[in-house]
Order: C-alpha cells, then structure tokens, then sequence
C-alpha cells in the first residue's frame, strides 16, 4: 500500500458536487451511440484464464482485522499496548469509580514471558461500612473498538487471568455503553488460596438483548489487590468457526477469491523493522503472542489474526495464500546483505510452519494449534515494491536461492519488473502496484498489450483508482477499474493474478480511501467497486474469447468475453461484459459466433452496474444505492441488440445448451 492518502477540501468538494451535476444533467441531453461487438466464441480460438485469476489483498489497515475482521470485541486484551515500561497507559480501558475507592495501573507480574505487563487494581472500598464500594463495584471496563456489538441470545466466550492478594468476587457483565444496563453477567468467586497464583477462568455468556454500542466490565466490592491479564471476548458464531466476523468473511466468500494475499503492504515493512509482522510472533496460543504496533498506520495489534489465521482464512474461502514477506527493509531502514541470513532463514521456518510435516519443529506447532495437515502455500512475495532500493536485489536473491533450496515448487514473486529478470535475477512473477485517477486507470485497460508474450508473468496484487473521483467509493471509480480488470483478462497470458487495494475499512478510522468494504461494529456494505468485483468472480479458470467492438466517435467502451461452468449445477454459461465509461447511451448489436451448442431459450439474465449519479457512493444508509440488478433476458440469442446506460457496467450471462465443451473446462 503506496503512503499516500486521498483528501478534499472545501474546493474540491464543490467541484465534485459541479461534476456530478452536470453528469446528471447531461445524459438526457446527449446524443446516443451505436455500435458493434463481435464475439468468437469458437473453442479453437479460445484461451484459457488462469485459474488463481483474481483474489483478494488484506492488508492490516484502517482496522481491518484487528477491530473487524477478526471477532476479538477487546481492545488491548493484554495490556501491552502501552509499551513494556510500567505503569503504562492502558487505553481504552477506563476505570469504573475514583481514586477514593481504586487505583488501577500496570506492572511486570504477568504469568506470560512474552507478555510481561498486567492490570492491577487496588481496591480501597469494602463491601460495607463507611468505606462501602459505591452500588455496583468498582474496577475497569474496556469499550472494544468503538464499541461491542452485543446481539440477543447469542453466546460470548470469556477467558481472562486472575491473581488477587484475597478473595475474589469479581462481576464479569457486558452492559451498555453507560454501564446501566446489564446484558449478561457472570461472577467469578474463589478463595485467597485459590487465586494466589495466576489461574485462568474461562466462561460463556448468552445476551438477553441486542446493544451495538456495548462494553465488557469488571467490578467487585471487595477490597485488595487483583491482577488481571489476557481479557478476551469472542463471539461463537464465527466464520467457520475459525474466529472470523461472519458478516464480513461471507463478503470475502461471496467473491469467489481464488488468493489471498496477506500481510500487507506497508503493514509488511513497518516504518520501522521492530515493528514489522513477525510471523513466529503471531502463532501459538493467543494469550503468548505479545502483539506489536502498527507504526504505518498508527495502532496497536493484539495479533490474533497471526500468520495461522491468515493461512486458515485462505482454506476456508478455498483460496491459495501468498505471503509477502519482509525482505529486511522498512520504511526507513535496510539490513545490508552481508547480514540478512537469520530473516532468510526465518522466512524458511515460516514456510515449514505452513507446509512441513507435523513432526517438524515448526509444522509440530501448527498441529499443535489444531491443523496436522499442512497448508498449501504456494507463493510467496519477497517484499512489497522495494527493488529501487540499496539491498533489495541482492537479498532478494538470497531469499529466492534459499526457498528454492527447500521448496522447490514454491512460486517466489519479485519486486522488481520484468524488465529487471534475467536467469542471474529469477523470478516466478513480478508483483505490479496501479494507483490511478479514474480516467489514467481506464487507459490502463492496454497496460500489457505490448508486454512481452514471454518470460515470468505480472500479479498485479495491488490496484485502486484514488484522488478526486474517487471519494468514499464511487461509481465511476468502480467502473475504471472493471474496464482495467478486463484489460487484464484480455492480458491474461502475460498477468496470472490481481487484487484490489484496500480491502476493508473501519468506519471509524479511515485511514484510507477508497476502500472495497465498509463496516463498523454491527453494519456494513460494499462500495461500488466489491459488486464490481461480483462481475469477474467466474473469470478465474474460464475460457477467454476473442471480442472487438466497432463504434465511431466514441473511445469509452471496453468489453470481454468468457465461457464459464457453473461448480454446482455443471451449467455452462457465455459471459459478456461491456463498460461503459462515458456519459452517452450506447445501442449495441452483439453479434456471437462460433458457438459450439445453441443459447437456451430461458435462464439467462443480465446484470447492470449503475446509478444516477457518477460520484454517487453506497453508505450505511443507502448501502445498495450503487449495487448489481438483474433481470431475466426473455430472447436471448447469437445477434441481440441491446442497450447500454451511461456510466455502467453490464453482463449478458447466456445459458448454453449441454455441450462438450463442459469436458474441455
């Protein structure tokens, strides 16, 4: 992810505002087009998408996975993030009473090694007398991540560690962001003897009410010294049960992604090395990770979504991970060639973790956590866009001879372009970053026209339309990069993969704009550009035709063409897609040949991406405002003539007859 952030003043948002009104005013003033698309879809001359054609890119941004994506509702669940020097600030954790009656800070006590700090809260109050606690207890409470989506009758599980110098009655509740009203509570009780040393209590907790703005809170009444540490709230119902946010993992799903890239990015660099992703850091058992600060985009992780749970997210979307590893540099820093042999080997070990056996060392830890069986990590990326610097292209190699050594079959993909690959400087693919303005990335739809046919391939991993037309998420943003999308599908003999960037954003820390999905703690939606996406998720392993439109005075259509076998019903199907960039309507005569088997009379549909508006944008309360609609095509046939709206994108899915082409996909 490029360090550049998209930001409008009062002007520019005039000028979108003069932009989008006079799109609306124009289009019942232009003149309407016609044209031609030819489309031979004769098997002879078909070929063949790769199979992982198009994924996803997480990258830990905007609160993406720490606060979203993955279901942990505690901020600071070990209370780390203030550094390792105690006391230390414990936000946003909060005390419930005053200074009278508690004293809460943090010391080095904890039972963890690598998590040394916990909370202590000293309670002066009593349960009676003229030193009685106030009604309802004292001690602390923690809002989430701008607060916990509590919901009616489903379960919590609550895990946390305890050490007191007395007896313990401590009340465990999820309440209202004010702490009146209670939505499940449980007390945890236990002898001096009992509690002496650090023990760990584990309960459920079922809501008897919804509350999107809830907090979890920790108060007794009885006085003396209780020390806390690893304060954790996970839903049940989880994505697969694997402690992804359902909602948004099914998002994730519904795309189809054949990859999943991940850690990022800049997350992947860090601003500095002490603060990169360490993949050996994130595994094992969550209360032993000692989480690290996000120093690109400026927050704390708890790491619960570590190296395993990314490599378990991509099993269970049925996508291939590549794991972009740091190549030892950082924003600011480079570690010189002569010494990069202890990161090379760690990034071995990270592979054997992923892909060894369970008796390795490292694949015995992945079994441990649950997975004997290895993952199939094929890819990994050295680094993320650093080949302009100082010891990138000779550690680069060092990195490349090593995987090879080990793995073999391993696809290491490189920072630098092809340009720079040669059989001194190999590489599988090389990674590609677009980042563009609406109308530079719709001329991107030629990028790789000229790209030579031989040699390793691109993954464009990394590709967003920002700036002025952007916005939050617009429709004509979505619409440049679907035309820049089918340019790659044209060019799917020289780029093997592409994903987007970014993938997800917390509503309440935007880091980033545009973004593919938006959410905050109980809602979210797609911008235009995730139903955009919606359009090539049957792309990946499809047969590819050649197409060519034919339309004077008018330079804003691109269009493709694909034959695609439905996984479920075996059904197969032609699929056109056609966007349009500009503000004319366009009357269109598709003319199909060379197909094998006939168009079935009924069971086609087609699908239009489009809106009133250029810059209109979807939100949590118009979150389909920008979104697919489909309906049936009553005669479909090998010559149609259609009709295509301004600014949209529009897919003729044609069901075929039974033909053997179902043999050959």
């Amino acid at each position: 992810m490029a360090m550049q952030r998209a930001q409008a003043g009062s002007c520019l948002h005039a000028l979108v505002l003069v932009y989008s009104l006079c799109w609306v005013f124009s289009v019942g003033f232009v003149v309407g087009q016609t044209g031609q698309l030819s489309v031979d879809a004769s098997p002879q001359n078909a070929s063949k998408i790769p199979d992982k054609m198009f994924g996803i890119f997480f990258e830990e941004i905007n609160h993406a996975g720490a606060g979203g994506l993955w279901a942990e509702l505690v901020s600071n669940r070990g209370f780390e993030a203030g550094g390792p020097n105690t006391p230390s600030n414990i936000d946003p954790w909060l005390i419930i009473g005053n200074e009278s009656s508690i004293i809460v800070g943090t010391d080095r006590t904890s039972c963890f090694e690598r998590n040394p700090v916990a909370l202590r809260m000293e309670v002066l109050c009593g349960s009676k007398g003229t030193d009685a606690c106030p009604s309802g207890g004292v001690g602390v409470y923690n809002p989430g991540y701008w607060g916990m989506n509590i919901e009616r009758r489903k379960v919590y599980k609550v895990t946390l560690h305890i050490r007191s110098s007395d007896a313990v009655s401590l009340s465990v509740s999820l309440a209202s962001s004010d702490g009146l009203r209670k939505l499940a509570s449980h007390t945890i009780t236990g002898s001096k003897k009992q509690f002496a040393n650090w023990t760990k209590i584990e309960f459920h907790l079922k809501s008897i009410q919804n509350n999107t703005n809830s907090r979890l809170q920790l108060t007794t009444s009885r006085s003396g010294v209780i020390w806390l540490d690893q304060v954790s709230v996970m839903p049940l119902d989880t994505y697969m049960g694997h402690g992804f946010r359902k909602d948004l993992a099914s998002m994730l799903a519904n795309l189809k992604p054949r990859f999943l890239k991940f850690p990022g990015g800049n997350y992947a660099m860090g601003n500095y090395l002490r603060n990169v992703f360490q993949w050996s850091e994130t595994v094992g058992s969550w209360e032993e990770r000692p989480g690290h600060f996000n120093d690109v985009w400026g927050y704390w992780t708890d790491d619960g979504l570590g190296f395993f749970e990314f490599l378990q997210l991509a099993e269970d979307l049925g996508a291939s991970p590549v794991w972009v590893v740091n190549d030892g540099a950082s924003q600011n820093e480079e570690v010189p060639t002569a010494t990069i042999a202890s990161l090379v080997k760690d990034v071995v070990d990270g592979i054997e973790f992923a892909r060894g056996g369970p008796k390795t060392t490292w694949g015995s830890v992945r079994a441990a956590m649950g997975h004997p069986e290895p993952f199939k990590l094929d890819y990994v990326s050295i680094g993320n866009q650093e080949c302009w610097m100082l010891y990138y292209r000779g550690n680069y190699q060092k990195f490349y001879s090593a995987i090879k050594a080990a793995y073999p079959d391993i696809n290491v993909i490189s920072s630098c372009d092809k340009s720079t690959i040669s059989p001194s400087n190999p590489a599988d693919l090389y990674d590609v970053h677009v980042y563009a303005s609406s109308s530079d990335m719709f001329s991107r739809t030629s990028m790789f026209d000229n790209t030579p046919r031989s040699g390793p391939k691109a993954i464009v991993s990394e590709y967003a339309v920002t700036g002025d037309d952007a916005g939050k998420g617009t429709l004509v943003a979505a619409l440049a990069e679907a035309a820049f999308l089918v340019g790659l599908e044209k060019n799917s003999d020289v780029v093997e993969m592409a994903s987007c960037a970014p993938l997800f954003v917390n509503d309440n820390d935007r880091r980033w704009s545009p973004d593919a999905i938006v959410f905050n703690s109980w809602q979210n939606y797609g911008c235009p550009n995730y139903w955009m996406l919606h359009f090539f998720k049957d792309s990946s392993g499809a047969m590819l035709h050649p197409s060519s439109i034919q339309i004077s005075n008018y330079d804003q259509l691109v269009a493709s063409a694909i034959t695609w076998q439905s996984t479920q019903d075996k059904s197969s199907h032609l699929k056109i897609k056609v966007v349009n960039f500009g503000n004319k309507a366009v009357d269109l005569n598709i003319s199909v040949s060379g197909l094998e088997n006939g168009i079935k009379s009924s069971g086609s549909k087609k699908t239009v991406l489009t809106s009133s508006g250029a810059l209109d944008e979807n939100s949590f309360q118009q979150p389909q405002k920008v979104a697919p609609v489909s309906s049936p095509i009553d005669n479909p046939m090998q010559q149609m003539d259609v009709s295509l709206g301004p600014y949209s994108l529009t897919s003729f899915d044609l069901l075929l007859e039974p033909s053997k082409l179902h043999s050959t996909m």
